[in-house]
């Protein structure tokens, strides 16, 4: 714990003025850091025990600025779910639109969805999990959104080889029963991956549409290889705005791992874990290879060799973002 108030006492309050960042770009670093400290809260004790308090706290920042972003902690649990729908939900979208048949598109949209939640852990909980106890209005959105997703399964009906074709609520109970699946798992302590349901999952979707032959088919297909999405490239070019274009949500966690090892050029994959108060191991080796891949950080270590430590330093471009996020 002692590491971890360490890091939240490196953040410091953002103002605007001369010399410093523009008023527009303190209030959305406000905002980002208010939705990763609200994040933390409710994977910390859950929504139901999130309090106002609690997220600026985290976030350092008054409760004026707190109301003049959110209206309640509701609107505030919603901004962070209506983010969690547009990241996933881009993925989904580009990986479904690239296949020309009902059922490729249906599997690599979900592969992208449940590729996803593994992710993003905290944000799969807060989405599949807490939003059920949200609110009426975060009930509303989510019931839009698997409504979406209710319309996409239908389009199987149109693809039918069975017999008769199923009714039209078969694509909601679908729908029902892929994300009760996911909710289950999710509750789970030690849990697999969540791509590891892809082929059962499709088995399930395409049964009523398909057949059993075609279930059976989906069982044994083998799953997609994952591909690295890349930031954009050009260290040395200089960017007015650092944020611009980052293929990545600068979460509270990303936040003080990239503080760590500015701090810390050289340090190891467990001391940065240390430094940000990440305990899970595969947490911090996941985080810091999306922000290699994004060329934010380097390793100038021996960590190729095995058995022997990494060493981060930022990059010119991660120097650029950290400062962006901490100013001083």
């Amino acid at each position: 714990m002692a590491s971890i108030d360490k890091a939240r006492s490196t953040l410091p309050r953002l103002r605007p003025g001369p010399s410093r960042l523009p008023r527009g770009q303190v209030t959305e670093i406000q905002r980002s850091r208010m939705l990763a400290a609200a994040v933390e809260a409710i994977e910390e004790m859950g929504y139901a025990r999130m309090t106002v308090a609690q997220v600026i706290s985290r976030a350092k920042v008054s409760r004026k600025t707190f109301y003049d972003v959110f209206v309640d902690r509701e609107d505030c649990f919603l901004a962070v779910f209506e983010q969690t729908v547009s990241q996933a939900g881009a993925l989904v979208s580009e990986a479904y639109g690239q296949e020309t048949q009902w059922r490729d598109g249906v599997r690599a949209g979900l592969a992208a969805l449940l590729a996803f939640l593994d992710d993003e852990p905290s944000l799969a909980r807060i989405c599949v999990v807490e939003a059920m106890g949200a609110g009426p209005r975060v009930l509303k959105r989510r019931a839009q959104v698997l409504d979406r997703l209710k319309k996409v399964v239908d389009l199987g009906r149109f693809e039918t080889t069975v017999n008769r074709e199923p009714p039209e609520v078969t694509a909601e109970g679908v729908i029902g029963a892929v994300f009760a699946v996911v909710h289950t798992r999710l509750l789970e302590r030690n849990r697999h991956p969540l791509t590891d349901l892809l082929g059962p999952m499709m088995s399930m979707i395409v049964l009523p549409y398909l057949g059993t032959r075609a279930a059976n088919r989906e069982l044994t297909r083998p799953n997609p290889v994952a591909k690295a999405r890349r930031g954009p490239r050009g260290r040395g070019s200089a960017r007015k705005d650092p944020l611009e274009g980052l293929d990545m949500r600068l979460t509270y966690r990303t936040m003080r791992v990239l503080g760590v090892i500015n701090e810390h050029p050289g340090a190891s994959n467990r001391q940065v874990a240390e430094g940000s108060g990440i305990a899970d191991q595969g947490q911090i080796s996941k985080l810091l290879a999306r922000l290699e891949r994004l060329e934010l950080i380097a390793n100038t270590g021996e960590g190729q060799t095995k058995g022997a430590a990494n060493a981060w330093h930022l990059t010119e471009r991660g120097v650029q973002v950290e400062r962006a996020t901490h100013p001083r």
